[in-house]
């Protein structure tokens, strides 16, 4: 079957540019929980769901990235959210399950897309 051709109608299409929103213009950072051995998998899962609420199987997987690889990206999201969250988990406390634990986790903020 060929084509329909449209008639010309005079009116002519309407050229709309796509603008970045401000949410693409916004720049992420990520939340890194560094590893320690002073923090049990039950801590850092405790921790990770009440601060974030994540379920406690994302929060074990974050839990066991950071104790092979040495840090694990929990959230990204803007700068002073990610600044918050990091001192969420530095106000976390000691591991009272380990009597050796001291105080916190240590997490840092980075911009996201960051290779390490």
């Amino acid at each position: 079957m060929p084509p329909t051709l449209k008639p010309d109608t005079g009116i002519k299409p309407r050229v709309i540019e796509r603008t970045a929103s401000e949410d693409e213009l916004t720049p992420l950072y990520n939340v890194v929980l560094l590893n320690d051995d002073d923090h049990t998998y039950e801590y850092v899962i405790e921790m990770l769901t009440s601060i974030f609420f994540i379920s406690a199987t994302a929060a074990y997987h974050h839990a066991v990235e950071v104790d092979s690889t040495g840090r694990t990206i929990v959230i990204t999201c803007e700068k002073e959210q990610a600044e918050f969250g990091r001192d969420q988990i530095h106000g976390f406390g000691a591991d009272p399950r380990m009597e050796r634990s001291k105080g916190p986790m240590s997490a840092v903020v980075e911009p996201a897309g960051q290779s390490r």
